[in-house]
């Protein structure tokens, strides 16, 4: 059983191929008319097809903005369900677009889900598996395919991607990632790089170290701790409670921003030819999210708009991988591709609305060796359906450790748990211990229990769910080079 999935080769979209054989046919007509006319009227006509020509480049090259948020839990944001954080721009923005309910990044962490979007190779495979890593000097992204089409690259805002030469964006401001007073963007750099590139197709990055730790922008006074939601995987503390208050307020300084970037696109007058990407990264530095591979930590946010393929106010259940964006770029602008090899393919029949399904299966990696704090081997993979997920913890005989547990989170949050487990109640015990030491094997019923409270793994009415996961996700481990226990402890030769 493979799973590795060629690049495009030349397809497009059926919107394109109308232009284009449209195209084709007025030069066929144009070179049978140049013959039986005289050379004045000849001139008009070759005018004629040259500004047709640039007509159609344009509407067949659209402009790319891919908008990213950071540590940002696809839950937490209004359009998704969450009622008490306030993201109008957001909101806004799926009201234009296409909401994905499904979109699953490839790691739960910063630098390895960032390169496998913008290669379309997932971690292992690039060579960028664990964090602060480097993909394989041959591996090409984003800066190469586009540049080489005449589009201006660009980046403004958190980079984290290495080497450098494998990423050559333009770089607008921002630094490799925060250094722990957090993080801002200069968007009036945003709007210049708007108007300066009018003339020409573009792609830019705006990446924003929003909602990362430390939590410490937006306006804390619009949310009441003591009124928050809390869902269901979190231990209510105190310390919970005003770190969601801290980490809702960075949330809606990000929307902030992405209102921002939006508001200056419809003035520079190119919103209507501009494929607009929203994506929030992989979820919150709380417990249970970000450096693990359940929902909350592969799970994201994305939204797509761009008016003249997508239908506005319209969501999807296809499920989607980050490393599916590329190639649907490329198929969108009709690249023809060299035979550089994706691990994935172009959702771009979903955008259209010709399918309403994608992936049957997504996958995901965390490589634990190498982050800050972290354990001496936890490797976690994942395999999700539709509906079930199987989780495999390389090494769970070691106990599983970072930031969060040897400095008790943000704003304690974790030590409060353990405080709280330390005093009697049962709940935040099992929270801490979930946390901390992990089966070998776990099975989520995603829709009965979203939050994933509930390991079916021992139950025997689900063995038949059990095996089908582990063969597709064992076989994807093999086409990817993940020699599981072994890649996990070799992972910071490629730091």
């Amino acid at each position: 059983m493979s799973y590795l999935v060629p690049v495009i080769h030349g397809q497009k979209s059926a919107e394109i191929k109308q232009q284009l054989g449209f195209h084709t046919g007025l030069l066929r007509a144009s070179f049978f008319i140049f013959s039986i006319m005289s050379y004045p009227h000849m001139r008009l006509l070759l005018t004629f097809i040259i500004l047709g020509g640039f007509y159609l480049s344009s509407v067949a090259q659209p402009n790319i903005l891919i908008i990213l948020s950071d540590d940002l839990s696809y839950h937490d944001i209004g359009c998704y369900g969450n009622k008490d954080v306030n993201t109008p721009h957001i909101n806004q923005l799926a009201k234009e677009g296409m909401r994905f309910s499904y979109c699953f990044n490839s790691a739960p962490m910063c630098a390895p889900t960032r390169m496998s979007l913008y290669t379309g190779i997932h971690p292992v495979r690039n060579g960028a598996h664990p964090n602060h890593s480097k993909v394989y000097p041959t591996v090409q992204s984003i800066p190469h395919y586009l540049g080489e089409l005449g589009y201006r690259v660009a980046l403004l805002g958190k980079r984290h991607y290495k080497p450098a030469k494998n990423f050559p964006f333009e770089h607008l401001g921002g630094r490799g990632h925060d250094n722990g007073e957090g993080l801002d963007l200069d968007l009036t750099k945003v709007r210049d790089f708007f108007q300066a590139s009018a003339a020409a197709p573009w792609c830019l990055v705006v990446a924003s170290n929003q909602s990362h730790t430390p939590w410490n922008r937006g306006d804390t006074t619009a949310y009441a701790p003591a009124s928050l939601k809390l869902p269901p995987y979190l231990v209510d503390t105190e310390e919970t409670r005003r770190g969601m208050m801290k980490y809702y307020a960075e949330i809606s300084y990000f929307d902030q921003q992405l209102g921002t970037c939006m508001q200056y696109l419809k003035e520079s007058g190119q919103d209507e030819k501009t494929f607009v990407i929203y994506l929030s990264e992989q979820g919150s530095n709380l417990p249970h999210a970000k450096w693990t591979c359940y929902e909350n930590g592969l799970r994201s946010a994305a939204i797509v708009r761009y008016p003249p393929l997508v239908k506005a106010n319209s969501t999807t259940k296809a499920m989607i991988q980050y490393v599916d964006v590329l190639p649907t770029i490329l198929e969108l602008i009709g690249q023809q591709t060299r035979k550089t090899d994706f691990d994935g393919r172009s959702f771009l029949d979903v955008l259209s609305g010709k399918t309403k399904s994608h992936s049957d299966y997504v996958f995901g990696v965390q490589t634990s060796k190498g982050i800050h704090r972290g354990p001496v081997g936890f490797g976690i993979r994942s395999v999700r359906d539709k509906r079930y997920r199987l989780v495999y913890n390389v090494n769970h005989q070691n106990e599983f450790q970072n930031l969060v547990t040897v400095r008790g989170g943000p704003d304690g949050v974790f030590a409060s748990w353990e405080k709280a487990a330390a005093a009697g109640d049962e709940f935040a015990a099992a929270r801490v211990a979930a946390y901390k030491t992990r089966p070998e094997w776990e099975l989520y019923d995603t829709k009965k229990d979203p939050y994933e409270l509930n390991n079916l793994v021992d139950n025997p009415t689900y063995a038949s769910h059990i095996a089908r996961l582990k063969s597709h996700l064992l076989s994807w481990m093999e086409q990817q080079g993940d020699k599981g226990s072994e890649t996990e402890l070799s992972a910071t030769e490629r730091q």
